[in-house]
């Protein structure tokens, strides 16, 4: 049994700050320029990517330890510094006394998060059926444009986030550490998903897949792939992110996931 208390939290918390650090890491290797970079201030990463990057807050705020007014300050330098809005996200096992320290100086709640987690070795429910010819695979060395590309036709219905989309998946798809997989249906590239480890937690995100090809079980194969490798690599949970009520989180519980927790972001002015 998973019992959603502090030491889930922080391992789910901390998994989630591993994979975007490791992103914030990536960017500022690919783009010099960006500015991109982490600090840890009293077991919060913050993190900066970009002035409207979503990777641009904070996690685990108050979760390993109390916060003083003088530490979150240091944190709300590092995006002031930048142009940045300063956006925290908190679980609801961080330390008591940060609301009120959050509330205080003016921060507000902007958005909720259900946080996911399921057993990586339980049994998922039956598959729906499935083309016999839709294969998911790792994605392979120098693929990573072919990943990007399939994962922002994924977003076409939106296309003014096309060139933030790609630059995204771009990054997701030449970082160290993270494990991008494939969908294809009779050879062809048709959805993406992507694999973060974490001391026995695997993240999942990078969900997408292009509009022709959905409702015949991409994601689903894409789920059983990644999970069944997190398995091979000892990984006991698996955890993934969705907006509450969402067709995400609905798909997610369908697939045997439960809400640990949800989690506020705060945002300051």
């Amino acid at each position: 049994m998973i019992f959603s208390d502090l030491a889930l939290s922080r391992r789910l918390e901390r998994a989630e700050a591993f994979g975007n650090a490791s992103f914030v890491e990536a960017r500022a290797h690919l783009y010099p320029d960006s500015g991109a970079c982490w600090i840890d201030v009293a077991g919060a990463w913050a993190m900066y990517d970009g002035p409207t990057s979503p990777l641009t807050q904070t996690f685990g705020l108050g979760l390993f330890e109390p916060v003083t007014a003088a530490e979150l300050e240091r944190v709300e330098e590092l995006f002031h510094h930048r142009g940045a809005p300063v956006f925290h996200e908190v679980s609801p096992l961080a330390d008591p006394g940060l609301l009120p320290l959050l509330g205080g100086k003016g921060y507000r709640p902007i958005e909720l998060t259900s946080v996911m987690v399921r057993p990586v070795r339980e049994e998922l429910p039956a598959a729906i059926r499935r083309p016999e010819d839709l294969r998911v695979r790792r994605m392979e060395p120098g693929e990573w444009r072919l990943w990007a590309e399939t994962a922002t036709q994924g977003w076409c219905e939106t296309p003014e986030l096309a060139e933030m989309m790609f630059e995204l998946s771009e990054i997701n798809a030449r970082r160290e550490g993270g494990l991008c997989f494939l969908a294809e249906l009779g050879g062809h590239a048709i959805g993406t998903g992507v694999l973060i480890l974490h001391e026995g937690v695997a993240l999942l995100g990078g969900a997408s897949t292009i509009p022709e090809a959905r409702r015949q079980g991409a994601q689903a194969a894409l789920l059983e792939s990644r999970l069944a490798y997190a398995a091979e690599q000892g990984c006991d949970l698996a955890m993934m992110c969705a907006l509450p009520g969402s067709g995400s989180q609905r798909n997610a519980e369908r697939q045997g996931f439960r809400i640990a927790y949800t989690r506020i972001k705060w945002g300051l002015g």
